[in-house]
């Protein structure tokens, strides 16, 4: 977007490694300290790490080309260089998800629904004399399956697909929380309702299982709940970038200035982040400060929105405002560009959710419901002949471990793989996941108990 408005390579190059917040970003910050060194901008440098991904490398040598066209010429060459990393991204994308399925399959059908189903079969196994007992059922399901869906997920890791990372929030962000007490609280008073509730209502074995995961899932759910509530606000306002560059630019195309550009375009759009630039704005003029400061200062509303798109945008609005009028058409070809990238972010998504949607889904409701109906069965196939093998409340707490291990296990191993591994985004999926896997095993154990 840069190279829109400025178009210098070294300069856009310094530019997007500003405030690194990926893996990517920080590798393009270290190349350019590397070359400030020599007195290049570091690109080679960056491409020698980097450049295995050749649409990548094609897309940067595009750039570097652009910069040596025409004037007239250059708009067109940078969206063929976005168009190659784009295009790659996507293609890349879909690969890899389509690779995903086999692995996410086998590690469905090994370590979740072959395991429960065993389960019914425990008590003919000690009928026929096998050595089946308690403690082994709870070192094979409690102790063996976890890790090796551990080691699994592990795996499936160092094969995730080409993603675009969730927003980060630093833990300092004042819309989050200091301290724990809260969730901890809640968490503590879930667990003791559903303490009290499994007791009065549910079989005598029934409130530890609940306890854990009623009161450990709300307590994760709670204390990340603001996390998630601020991440779906960020989302909302990098929703809206493309047009407020769009109706910026149209009037800096027209001859206003980026200032004046931004109130009328907050006025015509009415969307959040329109109003964020309006916000910062007006109060940059109430204060007297030019609009880098209004915009990209320490004390700017924006300042306080965790969004590395808001604060390039904040920053291509500044370059603008010291380029004047030719910088119009280069806005309004970088909210182009912004939702573009929005496009291929969502097919992203969509591509490794078709993978990894199943693993959630099996986590936080089919695992636990087959679980709980395979206990019931074991139960009314084993009768009096169960009770001398395994104990009907040992097996049903020891599946129901396994069920919560698989709750946490495969829900941070689905959210990490289509959103990567933030703690507030896995931590707060975990939670539900662990809420709901409790509900449903317990009820499908009680209410198979009571229909098999």
């Amino acid at each position: 977007m840069r190279l829109r408005v400025t178009p210098t390579l070294e300069v856009a190059v310094a530019v997007a490694a500003t405030n690194p917040t990926t893996t990517l970003d920080r590798a393009l910050a270290a190349s350019v300290r590397r070359g400030r060194a020599t007195g290049t901008a570091g690109v080679d440098d960056f491409l020698g790490r980097w450049g295995s991904f050749p649409p990548l490398r094609r897309g940067i040598r595009l750039l570097a080309d652009a910069t040596r066209t025409d004037t007239d010429d250059r708009p067109a060459a940078i969206d063929r260089a976005l168009d190659a990393v784009l295009d790659g991204v996507r293609e890349q994308a879909a690969e890899d998800a389509a690779a995903l399925r086999g692995p996410v399959t086998a590690v469905y059908a090994f370590g979740v629904l072959l395991p429960l189903a065993f389960v019914a079969g425990l008590p003919a196994a000690g009928v026929a004399g096998l050595p089946v007992s308690l403690p082994a059922v709870v070192v094979v399901y409690d102790v063996v399956l976890p890790a090796g869906l551990l080691a699994a997920g592990g795996w499936l890791t160092t094969k995730r697909p080409v993603t675009f990372p969730s927003t980060r929030i630093p833990t300092t962000h004042p819309a989050v929380p200091d301290r724990p007490w809260r969730a901890l609280g809640a968490g503590v008073a879930a667990a003791a309702g559903a303490a009290v509730v499994t007791s009065l209502l549910l079989p005598s074995w029934t409130p530890p299982l609940a306890v854990v995961g009623v009161g450990l899932g709300t307590a994760l759910a709670v204390y990340y709940r603001p996390y998630r509530q601020l991440r779906a606000e960020t989302a909302t306002l990098d929703a809206g970038l493309p047009d407020v560059l769009y109706g910026v630019g149209r009037r800096v195309r027209d001859g206003a200035p980026v200032e004046r550009a931004i109130d009328a375009a907050a006025e015509t759009l009415d969307s959040p982040a329109s109003e964020a630039f309006a916000r910062a704005n007006r109060q940059g003029a109430a204060l007297g400060v030019g609009i880098e400061t209004a915009l990209c200062g320490e004390r700017t509303p924006l300042a306080t929105i965790p969004s590395r798109r808001v604060a390039d945008v904040a920053r291509l609005f500044v370059a603008a405002a010291r380029t004047g009028q030719p910088a119009g058409p280069s806005l309004v070809a970088a909210g182009e560009h912004l939702a573009a990238l929005a496009r291929v972010e969502a097919e992203t998504r969509r591509s490794i959710r078709h993978a990894t949607g199943t693993m959630g889904n099996t986590a936080a409701l089919f695992g636990p419901l087959v679980g709980g109906v395979t206990v019931a069965l074991a139960g009314r196939v084993g009768g009096s002949q169960l009770g001398e093998t395994i104990p009907q409340a040992g097996l049903a707490v020891a599946v129901g471990v396994y069920v919560l291990l698989l709750a946490v296990v495969l829900t941070g191993l689905a959210t990490g793989l289509e959103r990567g591994f933030d703690r507030s985004v896995v931590g707060y999926r975990v939670g539900l996941a662990l809420v709901a896997a409790t509900a449903t095993y317990l009820t499908a154990a009680v209410a198979g108990g009571l229909l098999v």
